[in-house]
Protein backbone atom coordinates (compact mmCIF):
# COMPACT_ATOMS: atom_id res chain seq x y z
CA UNK A 1 0.00 0.00 0.00
CA UNK A 2 1.74 3.19 -1.13
CA UNK A 3 -0.90 5.83 0.05
CA UNK A 4 -1.09 7.23 2.78
CA UNK A 5 -3.65 8.39 5.18
CA UNK A 6 -3.07 12.12 5.39
CA UNK A 7 -3.74 11.67 1.47
CA UNK A 8 -6.98 9.69 2.54
CA UNK A 9 -7.92 13.37 4.54
CA UNK A 10 -6.99 15.27 1.35
CA UNK A 11 -9.29 13.55 -0.74
CA UNK A 12 -12.50 13.43 1.62
CA UNK A 13 -12.10 16.97 1.88
CA UNK A 14 -12.07 17.69 -1.47
CA UNK A 15 -14.63 15.30 -1.69
CA UNK A 16 -16.86 16.63 0.76
CA UNK A 17 -16.64 20.63 -0.88
CA UNK A 18 -16.32 20.03 -3.90
CA UNK A 19 -13.58 22.55 -4.19
CA UNK A 20 -9.68 22.45 -3.81
CA UNK A 21 -10.14 26.52 -2.50
CA UNK A 22 -12.79 25.13 0.08
CA UNK A 23 -11.18 22.26 0.88
CA UNK A 24 -7.62 24.01 1.54
CA UNK A 25 -9.99 26.54 4.07
CA UNK A 26 -11.50 23.71 5.74
CA UNK A 27 -8.39 21.76 6.67
CA UNK A 28 -5.45 24.40 6.68
CA UNK A 29 -3.66 23.11 4.02
CA UNK A 30 -2.37 24.66 0.58
CA UNK A 31 -4.11 23.83 -2.45
CA UNK A 32 -1.26 22.36 -4.23
CA UNK A 33 -0.72 19.99 -1.31
CA UNK A 34 -4.68 18.87 -1.81
CA UNK A 35 -3.80 19.04 -5.70
CA UNK A 36 -1.04 16.95 -5.71
CA UNK A 37 -2.09 13.97 -3.02
CA UNK A 38 -5.16 13.43 -4.75
CA UNK A 39 -3.29 13.70 -8.55
CA UNK A 40 -0.59 11.03 -6.47
CA UNK A 41 -4.25 9.05 -4.72
CA UNK A 42 -5.32 8.62 -8.33
CA UNK A 43 -1.88 7.25 -9.83
CA UNK A 44 -1.56 4.66 -6.84
CA UNK A 45 -4.99 3.45 -7.37
CA UNK A 46 -5.12 3.80 -11.45
CA UNK A 47 -8.63 5.15 -11.30
CA UNK A 48 -10.12 9.15 -11.57
CA UNK A 49 -11.59 10.34 -8.73
CA UNK A 50 -12.55 14.20 -9.64
CA UNK A 51 -13.99 15.54 -12.95
CA UNK A 52 -12.43 18.79 -12.51
CA UNK A 53 -14.52 21.92 -13.94
CA UNK A 54 -12.40 25.40 -14.96
CA UNK A 55 -14.85 27.23 -12.95
CA UNK A 56 -16.97 25.77 -10.51
CA UNK A 57 -14.66 22.98 -9.12
CA UNK A 58 -15.02 19.33 -8.72
CA UNK A 59 -16.97 16.86 -9.29
CA UNK A 60 -17.15 13.50 -7.74
CA UNK A 61 -16.91 10.17 -10.37
CA UNK A 62 -19.13 6.96 -9.97
CA UNK A 63 -15.47 5.64 -8.51
CA UNK A 64 -14.98 8.34 -6.40
CA UNK A 65 -17.99 8.51 -4.46
CA UNK A 66 -17.87 4.67 -3.53
CA UNK A 67 -13.92 5.97 -2.74
CA UNK A 68 -14.69 8.58 -0.37
CA UNK A 69 -16.96 6.14 1.63
CA UNK A 70 -14.81 3.71 2.11
CA UNK A 71 -11.85 6.62 2.80
CA UNK A 72 -14.25 7.71 5.46
CA UNK A 73 -14.04 4.32 7.06
CA UNK A 74 -10.58 3.75 6.69
CA UNK A 75 -9.83 6.95 8.14
CA UNK A 76 -12.21 6.60 11.36
CA UNK A 77 -10.84 3.10 11.79
CA UNK A 78 -7.01 4.98 12.01
CA UNK A 79 -8.82 6.79 14.50
CA UNK A 80 -10.14 4.06 16.88
CA UNK A 81 -6.62 3.34 17.14
CA UNK A 82 -5.96 6.52 19.49
CA UNK A 83 -9.52 5.51 20.99
CA UNK A 84 -7.62 1.99 22.51
CA UNK A 85 -4.71 3.28 23.40
CA UNK A 86 -6.72 6.26 25.37
CA UNK A 87 -8.45 3.81 27.32
CA UNK A 88 -5.51 1.99 27.94
CA UNK A 89 -4.57 5.11 29.44
CA UNK A 90 -8.53 5.71 30.94
CA UNK A 91 -8.47 8.53 28.79
CA UNK A 92 -11.62 10.31 26.98
CA UNK A 93 -10.99 10.81 23.73
CA UNK A 94 -11.86 9.56 20.23
CA UNK A 95 -14.59 10.74 17.69
CA UNK A 96 -17.84 10.05 18.99
CA UNK A 97 -21.29 9.83 15.96
CA UNK A 98 -23.50 10.78 18.28
CA UNK A 99 -27.57 10.93 15.93
CA UNK A 100 -30.66 13.00 17.20
CA UNK A 101 -34.09 13.01 16.41
CA UNK A 102 -34.91 15.74 13.73
CA UNK A 103 -37.27 17.52 16.07
CA UNK A 104 -35.44 17.45 19.09
CA UNK A 105 -31.88 17.85 17.43
CA UNK A 106 -32.35 21.99 17.05
CA UNK A 107 -33.22 22.38 21.11
CA UNK A 108 -31.15 19.64 22.58
CA UNK A 109 -27.54 18.48 20.60
CA UNK A 110 -25.72 21.92 20.30
CA UNK A 111 -25.64 22.63 23.77
CA UNK A 112 -25.40 19.36 24.93
CA UNK A 113 -22.37 18.77 22.54
CA UNK A 114 -20.62 21.85 23.04
CA UNK A 115 -20.72 21.19 27.32
CA UNK A 116 -19.33 17.57 26.64
CA UNK A 117 -16.28 18.37 24.62
CA UNK A 118 -15.61 21.48 26.78
CA UNK A 119 -15.06 19.02 29.17
CA UNK A 120 -13.25 16.56 27.16
CA UNK A 121 -11.83 18.41 24.82
CA UNK A 122 -10.10 15.69 23.34
CA UNK A 123 -13.50 14.29 21.92
CA UNK A 124 -14.93 15.22 18.16
CA UNK A 125 -18.49 14.67 18.12
CA UNK A 126 -19.75 13.91 14.71
CA UNK A 127 -23.76 14.56 14.16
CA UNK A 128 -26.29 12.79 12.65
CA UNK A 129 -29.79 13.94 12.74
CA UNK A 130 -33.03 11.77 11.09
CA UNK A 131 -36.14 10.16 11.95
CA UNK A 132 -36.00 7.42 14.01
CA UNK A 133 -35.99 4.75 11.62
CA UNK A 134 -32.96 5.71 10.44
CA UNK A 135 -31.48 5.88 13.62
CA UNK A 136 -32.00 2.93 14.69
CA UNK A 137 -30.62 1.86 11.51
CA UNK A 138 -27.53 3.50 12.04
CA UNK A 139 -26.82 2.32 15.06
CA UNK A 140 -27.74 -1.28 14.11
CA UNK A 141 -25.22 -0.80 11.32
CA UNK A 142 -22.32 1.01 14.33
CA UNK A 143 -22.68 3.78 12.09
CA UNK A 144 -24.08 5.61 15.00
CA UNK A 145 -22.53 5.24 18.75
CA UNK A 146 -25.30 6.58 20.24
CA UNK A 147 -28.59 8.17 19.35
CA UNK A 148 -31.04 11.12 21.22
CA UNK A 149 -34.59 10.18 20.83
CA UNK A 150 -37.63 9.11 21.82
CA UNK A 151 -38.98 5.60 23.39
CA UNK A 152 -40.87 4.65 20.05
CA UNK A 153 -40.60 0.82 19.01
CA UNK A 154 -36.76 0.90 20.16
CA UNK A 155 -35.80 -3.22 19.38
CA UNK A 156 -34.75 -5.54 22.09
CA UNK A 157 -31.26 -5.58 20.72
CA UNK A 158 -30.89 -2.00 22.05
CA UNK A 159 -30.92 -0.35 25.34
CA UNK A 160 -32.89 2.87 26.14
CA UNK A 161 -31.92 4.76 28.56
CA UNK A 162 -34.50 7.57 29.51
CA UNK A 163 -34.14 11.39 30.52
CA UNK A 164 -37.41 12.92 30.84
CA UNK A 165 -40.54 12.59 29.92
CA UNK A 166 -42.70 15.16 27.83
CA UNK A 167 -46.09 15.41 27.79
CA UNK A 168 -48.71 15.79 25.04
CA UNK A 169 -49.95 19.51 23.96
CA UNK A 170 -51.84 21.59 21.26
CA UNK A 171 -50.18 23.95 19.95
CA UNK A 172 -52.37 26.69 17.81
CA UNK A 173 -52.10 30.64 16.70
CA UNK A 174 -52.23 33.04 19.13
CA UNK A 175 -55.69 34.57 17.92
CA UNK A 176 -57.04 31.29 17.97
CA UNK A 177 -60.19 30.53 19.89
CA UNK A 178 -59.10 28.32 22.32
CA UNK A 179 -55.36 29.59 22.97
CA UNK A 180 -56.98 31.50 26.32
CA UNK A 181 -57.81 27.86 27.65
CA UNK A 182 -55.68 26.68 30.86
CA UNK A 183 -56.08 23.11 28.76
CA UNK A 184 -58.12 21.36 25.97
CA UNK A 185 -59.40 17.72 25.55
CA UNK A 186 -59.33 15.72 22.41
CA UNK A 187 -62.64 15.54 21.88
CA UNK A 188 -62.29 19.74 21.39
CA UNK A 189 -59.30 19.39 19.12
CA UNK A 190 -60.74 16.63 16.75
CA UNK A 191 -63.45 18.43 14.54
CA UNK A 192 -60.83 21.17 14.13
CA UNK A 193 -57.99 20.97 11.34
CA UNK A 194 -54.91 18.91 12.35
CA UNK A 195 -51.68 19.64 10.86
CA UNK A 196 -49.92 16.87 11.41
CA UNK A 197 -45.88 16.13 11.53
CA UNK A 198 -45.72 13.43 9.09
CA UNK A 199 -42.78 11.54 10.27
CA UNK A 200 -42.27 7.62 10.87
CA UNK A 201 -43.19 6.42 14.23
CA UNK A 202 -44.11 10.22 15.08
CA UNK A 203 -47.61 10.42 13.46
CA UNK A 204 -48.75 6.96 14.50
CA UNK A 205 -47.90 8.21 18.13
CA UNK A 206 -50.33 10.71 17.80
CA UNK A 207 -53.01 8.93 15.82
CA UNK A 208 -52.80 6.66 18.31
CA UNK A 209 -53.98 9.43 21.10
CA UNK A 210 -57.30 9.94 19.13
CA UNK A 211 -58.00 6.46 18.67
CA UNK A 212 -57.44 5.46 22.41
CA UNK A 213 -60.33 7.91 23.20
CA UNK A 214 -62.06 6.93 19.45
CA UNK A 215 -62.44 9.80 18.21
CA UNK A 216 -60.87 10.58 14.64
CA UNK A 217 -59.14 13.52 14.11
CA UNK A 218 -59.56 16.03 11.14
CA UNK A 219 -56.29 16.19 9.51
CA UNK A 220 -56.07 19.20 6.89
CA UNK A 221 -52.11 18.58 6.21
CA UNK A 222 -49.53 16.09 7.06
CA UNK A 223 -46.10 18.14 6.65
CA UNK A 224 -42.63 16.46 8.08
CA UNK A 225 -40.88 19.61 8.59
CA UNK A 226 -41.70 21.19 12.36
CA UNK A 227 -41.22 24.67 11.40
CA UNK A 228 -43.24 24.38 8.22
CA UNK A 229 -46.00 23.05 10.82
CA UNK A 230 -45.48 25.97 13.00
CA UNK A 231 -45.28 28.75 10.51
CA UNK A 232 -48.79 27.43 9.46
CA UNK A 233 -50.33 26.98 12.78
CA UNK A 234 -48.76 30.66 13.75
CA UNK A 235 -50.44 31.67 10.39
CA UNK A 236 -54.19 30.09 11.35
CA UNK A 237 -54.28 26.81 9.14
CA UNK A 238 -54.92 24.56 12.20
CA UNK A 239 -53.43 23.42 15.46
CA UNK A 240 -50.85 20.05 15.78
CA UNK A 241 -50.29 18.16 18.74
CA UNK A 242 -46.29 17.84 19.97
CA UNK A 243 -44.31 16.95 22.50
CA UNK A 244 -41.25 19.13 22.26
CA UNK A 245 -41.69 22.70 24.20
CA UNK A 246 -39.23 24.94 22.43
CA UNK A 247 -38.26 28.26 24.42
CA UNK A 248 -39.42 30.75 21.60
CA UNK A 249 -43.02 31.05 21.12
CA UNK A 250 -42.41 32.43 17.82
CA UNK A 251 -42.39 30.96 14.10
CA UNK A 252 -39.69 31.48 11.68
CA UNK A 253 -41.79 34.07 9.88
CA UNK A 254 -42.48 36.04 13.93
CA UNK A 255 -45.60 35.27 14.46
CA UNK A 256 -46.27 33.84 17.54
CA UNK A 257 -48.22 30.35 18.67
CA UNK A 258 -49.47 29.66 22.19
CA UNK A 259 -49.35 25.60 23.51
CA UNK A 260 -51.61 24.14 25.56
CA UNK A 261 -52.38 21.10 27.48
CA UNK A 262 -53.90 18.29 26.30
CA UNK A 263 -56.13 17.27 29.10
CA UNK A 264 -56.68 13.67 30.46
CA UNK A 265 -53.71 10.90 30.99
CA UNK A 266 -51.85 10.61 27.78
CA UNK A 267 -48.94 8.55 27.14
CA UNK A 268 -46.05 10.84 26.96
CA UNK A 269 -43.41 10.94 24.75
CA UNK A 270 -39.78 10.12 26.94
CA UNK A 271 -36.50 11.32 25.51
CA UNK A 272 -33.64 9.15 26.31
CA UNK A 273 -30.43 7.59 24.71
CA UNK A 274 -30.43 4.15 22.50
CA UNK A 275 -27.38 1.97 22.43
CA UNK A 276 -26.75 -1.23 20.65
CA UNK A 277 -26.96 -3.99 23.41
CA UNK A 278 -24.26 -6.12 22.07
CA UNK A 279 -21.70 -3.20 21.27
CA UNK A 280 -18.93 -2.67 24.03
CA UNK A 281 -19.20 1.00 25.45
CA UNK A 282 -16.22 2.75 25.04
CA UNK A 283 -15.09 5.68 27.68
CA UNK A 284 -16.39 8.32 25.47
CA UNK A 285 -19.35 6.61 25.00
CA UNK A 286 -19.87 6.00 28.81
CA UNK A 287 -19.02 9.41 29.74
CA UNK A 288 -21.33 10.78 27.50
CA UNK A 289 -23.95 8.68 28.70
CA UNK A 290 -23.42 9.97 31.76
CA UNK A 291 -23.10 13.62 30.97
CA UNK A 292 -26.36 13.65 29.46
CA UNK A 293 -28.09 11.53 32.59
CA UNK A 294 -26.81 14.82 34.41
CA UNK A 295 -27.56 17.49 32.55
CA UNK A 296 -31.04 16.60 31.02
CA UNK A 297 -33.90 16.34 33.53
CA UNK A 298 -37.42 17.35 34.49
CA UNK A 299 -35.69 20.80 35.60
CA UNK A 300 -33.77 21.54 32.39
CA UNK A 301 -33.60 20.40 28.81
CA UNK A 302 -31.34 22.68 26.17
CA UNK A 303 -33.63 24.37 24.28
CA UNK A 304 -36.73 23.41 25.95
CA UNK A 305 -39.26 24.63 28.79
CA UNK A 306 -38.15 22.00 30.90
CA UNK A 307 -41.85 19.89 32.02
CA UNK A 308 -40.72 20.69 36.00
CA UNK A 309 -39.53 24.34 35.22
CA UNK A 310 -43.21 24.98 33.61
CA UNK A 311 -45.13 24.01 36.28
CA UNK A 312 -42.59 25.90 39.31
CA UNK A 313 -43.68 29.00 36.56
CA UNK A 314 -46.94 27.91 36.42
CA UNK A 315 -47.68 27.85 40.52
CA UNK A 316 -45.56 31.31 40.91
CA UNK A 317 -47.91 33.00 38.46
CA UNK A 318 -51.31 32.03 40.79
CA UNK A 319 -54.52 31.97 39.51
CA UNK A 320 -54.96 35.33 38.64
CA UNK A 321 -52.81 34.94 35.18
CA UNK A 322 -55.85 35.35 32.68
CA UNK A 323 -53.22 33.87 30.32
CA UNK A 324 -51.91 30.81 32.60
CA UNK A 325 -51.22 28.79 29.10
CA UNK A 326 -48.97 31.02 27.51
CA UNK A 327 -46.54 30.85 30.56
CA UNK A 328 -45.02 27.54 29.20
CA UNK A 329 -44.35 29.74 25.66
CA UNK A 330 -41.57 32.62 27.38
Amino acid sequence: MRFTLRQLEYFIAAGETGSITVASERINISQPSISTAISQLEQELDVQLFVRHHATGLSLTPVGRSMLIEAKRLIEHAFSLYTVAAEARDEVRGILNVGCLTTLAPMILPELAISFTTGFPKVVIRPVTDHQEVLLSGLQKVIIDVAISYDLQVPQDMEFTPLVNLPIHAVIGENHPLARHAAVTLEELAPLPLILLDMPLSAEYFLALFMKEHLQPNIAYRISHPDVIRTMVANGYGYTLANVTPRSDLALDGRRIVRVPVAGDHRPMTIGLITLRQLRKSLVLDAFIGHARSFISETYIPGMVAPGMGRKRKKQSGSGSSLPNQIDTK
